[in-house]
């Protein structure tokens, strides 16, 4: 019998959140990562037909908003490391997405070009975002509109990196139990 509870009321956030700043729901890092996990969830099935996993996913997106990128500009722009990103790679140039090349003006670059079925495969995950929107119970414009906030929160916390300082004291007093 299973005893854990369903995906959908796991991690809910209760109706009144606690008053106490420590507490699991009152944790942005926890909703993310929450949100997280149920999104890479949701994505599972609509990825299948294509073919892909979301990682890979993930790597088609940045080729098909910008192909002919390096295998450093690919990293950089997913916050992957080579060891995460080149197996992907491997296994997307087994599928026939995509080709690795060594750049004829640095042997040491490796440039990253996406096939005609990599292209392809464009024009099917075209109907992922509306799908995904739905599953959210968002329309697309609010989906933008949040992921225009998770990108100024990423910014934001990139800036301030290596700045913030554990203190004993309270900062604030709203932070007081």
């Amino acid at each position: 019998m299973n005893t854990h509870p369903s995906d959908s009321t796991r991690h809910e956030a209760p109706d009144r959140p606690s008053r106490d700043w420590l507490a699991l729901d009152r944790q942005l890092c926890f909703a993310l990562y929450t949100a997280s996990l149920a999104m890479t969830r949701r994505y599972r099935p609509l990825l299948e037909p294509l073919g892909l996993t979301y990682p890979q996913y993930l790597v088609m997106l940045a080729l098909w908003q910008r192909d002919g990128r390096s295998v450093g500009e690919l990293g950089e722009a997913l916050s992957l490391d080579s060891g995460t990103l080149t197996p992907l790679l491997k296994r997307l140039e087994a599928a026939g997405h995509l080709r690795r090349q060594r750049s004829r003006d640095d042997e040491r670059r490796v440039q990253v070009h996406l096939t005609e079925a990599g292209r392809a495969l464009r024009e099917q995950a075209l109907a992922i975002p509306p799908q995904l929107a739905a599953a959210a119970g968002c329309s697309l414009d609010e989906i933008g509109a949040l992921t225009g906030e998770l990108h100024r929160l990423r910014q934001a916390l990139a800036q301030t990196e290596g700045q913030i300082t554990v203190s004993p004291q309270c900062p604030h007093p709203a932070l007081k139990p």
